[in-house]
């Protein structure tokens, strides 16, 4: 694991009427402050989304419909799992909340067609000078393929 990413598991209140999932609350340990809310769809599996960090913002990620698979590499020198990959799969059979702090390389894979993700960040992306340093997604030798087993 990467410091200070977390992965959280998400309780779904199922009830004859559906389900209900609370994916952050301002209540909870891992919540820094609010920026925006938006949502990103992948309308074909095997797309790819990455890889960029932040210097200040919080990502907080999760999967509200399909799957996917994240991958995260520590950039911050000063911590103790520096320039440590981690890979983790989230989607609908799996609720979670992906907590990704600033320094950390993320992207994410959709894993099915019409995967969709919800992101809360902690600053209003600036659309004149972003908050991101990009690289390609081939970067750190990570390799997207789904894996056999």
């Amino acid at each position: 694991m990467i410091k200070d990413v977390k992965v959280v598991p998400l309780i779904a209140h199922v009830d004859d009427r559906g389900y209900l999932i609370e994916i952050l609350r301002s209540t909870d340990d891992h919540f820094t402050q609010f920026g925006q809310v938006y949502l990103v769809g992948d309308t074909t599996r095997g797309t790819i989304r990455a890889f960029h960090k932040h210097a200040e913002l919080w990502d907080w990620f999760f999967i509200s419909h399909g799957s996917a698979k994240f991958a995260l590499r520590d950039d911050r020198p000063e911590s103790p799992t520096y320039k440590e990959m981690q890979t983790i799969v989230s989607g609908e059979k799996n609720p979670t909340l992906i907590v990704v702090p600033p320094g950390v390389y993320h992207g994410w894979m959709a894993l099915e067609d019409d995967t969709q993700l919800i992101s809360t960040a902690s600053h209003v992306y600036n659309r004149e000078k972003p908050d991101e340093v990009r690289v390609p997604p081939t970067s750190f030798d990570y390799v997207w393929d789904v894996q056999g087993r």
